[in-house]
């Protein structure tokens, strides 16, 4: 199964939190069903072209998060995400990505005037464009 996961190799972001966070959101939105069975950790590993230490560990992460679940010699799934556990991690992945946003604003000496203008803009920019980015979430 091919799964689709962008790595950004300019992002002083870490491989696996990349490959974490695209992940865990299309888990949480629903393109990656319950049940579906991932690629191997060594498959994964070879799409992506990084470790298999560094998959091991994403894999790892999101089953300890109880968003995939491994069955020796069958493979590792997509567990059940029931509604509320659905809301906290859409909603985490949300304050995370805003943090980030506030931060560099904060960097560059904007006001909370100037941010709030920028995200409704941006709002704006990509419900017009009907754009959906980072598969849902």
């Amino acid at each position: 199964m091919w799964i689709p996961i962008q790595i950004n190799e300019q992002s002083a972001e870490p491989l696996y939190h990349q490959i974490e966070v695209q992940l865990r959101a299309l888990i949480v939105s629903g393109q990656l069903a319950e049940g579906t069975l991932l690629p191997s950790i060594r498959e994964l590993a070879q799409s992506v072209k990084c470790s298999v230490i560094t998959i091991r560990r994403v894999y790892q992460d999101l089953e300890n998060e109880g968003l995939l679940r491994t069955r020796q010699g069958t493979g590792t799934f997509v567990a059940k995400v029931g509604d509320e556990m659905r809301d906290l991690h859409r909603r985490s992945a949300v304050i995370e990505a805003i943090e980030a946003a506030v931060d560099a604003g904060l960097r560059v000496q904007c006001s909370d005037e100037e941010m709030m203008d920028i995200l409704r803009d941006v709002l704006q920019q990509k419900r017009a464009a009907g754009s959906n980015p980072g598969g849902g979430v």
